[in-house]
């Protein structure tokens, strides 16, 4: 079965749109609240060699895992690096902190910077008294707790990047002016307004249509490489191991039953478009294919309030699909705004000379 015919698997959910503003119908699902999906008719696939399924420890990734304790609830943070500006990623929902795993790796070797990827409430290792209150208020106060007590009341310019879920809260936290340090960029990733409001009413039929459980972690990543989850296998077996859990002998289940949040997914994402354009500091959209923007959303890009990125050949979960081509677009973005230095490491390393992004940087810096 080919890629594409893989990816057509999903029901029509989306009514057709003229040329350039269409995109694939599963594009709405794919971009919602989670990651997943039933998996293909079994095929011919190099994922069937047990060898390469092992699963991957965080430390091949990251320097440190450290515990937080807020107020009783301990969340779990992955850290790497000791000096430079902060990126501080926060994952989609259904993820955990080591989504990032290989982005993190591949940014740090392309500048100066240090990492915190949390576990958010409900996912990975976080363990907090209420798991369920996935709530943008709450999970922004845990958001903006969880950086003060890695850093304190730091100097260090700090940039908020976010994927689905994820990217939803980076906006609201940066909007709402919850984190005492000084936010110098925001980097959105693959969530759009308008495709994950639309997509919101099939996604229970959506999150129960993945399998339920797995008899080991083996299995699990097999099933995410097989489905299409993710493409990328070092990515799949670093970050899978860590969105299930073992719940009796050869029985893995979801680490979250996003289910059980149904009642939070609008507050996640209505709004989105005029809170994005409301944050005054230097913004990057980063989708995995055309995506419609709403009418705010394209007049903000027309004047250029923020530069947008299209990676190809990525599914949803494009920080693990493509982690090199991501940081690769996130190092010239910081770059070019003076929040990073370059890796001098990194010889060939160059900002691009793209006319869009000269417009782009001419509109911001005069």
């Amino acid at each position: 079965m080919s890629e594409d015919d893989e990816m057509d698997m999903l029901p029509d959910l989306q009514p057709v749109m003229p040329h350039s503003m269409s995109h694939r119908p599963n594009d709405l699902l794919r971009r919602a609240v989670t990651h997943g999906r039933p998996p293909p008719a079994p095929s011919a696939s190099s994922y069937g060699k047990r060898k390469e399924m092992a699963a991957l420890p965080w430390s091949d990734f990251f320097d440190k895992k450290k515990e937080v304790n807020i107020d009783g609830d301990i969340f779990n943070v992955y850290l790497k690096g000791t000096q430079g500006p902060i990126f501080y990623l926060l994952h989609g929902g259904g993820y955990s902190g080591l989504t990032w795993a290989c982005f993190a790796k591949e940014l740090a070797r392309l500048v100066d910077c240090r990492v915190i990827a949390p576990d958010l409430r409900g996912h990975g290792d976080t363990k907090c008294a209420d798991e369920h209150d996935l709530s943008k208020e709450t999970q922004v106060k845990d958001i903006s707790e969880i950086l003060n007590k890695v850093y304190g009341r730091t100097d260090e310019l700090v940039t908020i990047v976010g994927h689905s879920m994820g990217g939803a809260l980076a906006v609201h936290t940066l909007n709402a002016k919850a984190l005492s340090a000084k936010v110098a960029a925001l980097i959105v990733i693959d969530v759009v307004e308008g495709s994950a409001m639309e997509a919101l009413g099939g996604m229970v039929h959506f999150l129960h249509s993945r399998p339920s459980s797995f008899d080991s972690v083996d299995k699990a990543i097999r099933w995410c490489l097989s489905s299409g989850t993710v493409k990328n296998q070092t990515a799949a077996r670093v970050s899978m191991p860590s969105q299930v859990r073992e719940v009796s002998e050869n029985e893995f289940t979801w680490r979250i039953d996003l289910t059980t949040t149904e009642q939070y997914w609008k507050g996640w994402f209505e709004g989105l478009s005029c809170e994005f354009l409301s944050c005054f500091v230097p913004k990057l959209l980063v989708l995995a294919g055309v995506d419609r923007l709403d009418k705010g959303l394209t007049i903000g890009q027309m004047q250029g309030k923020f530069q947008t990125c299209v990676l190809p050949r990525v599914g949803h979960c494009v920080q693990e699909d493509s982690p090199e081509k991501l940081a690769d677009e996130v190092a010239r973005f910081v770059i070019r705004h003076r929040i990073a230095k370059q890796n001098l490491n990194i010889p060939n390393f160059a900002p691009s000379q793209d006319p869009a992004i000269r417009l782009y940087e001419q509109r911001h810096h005069h």
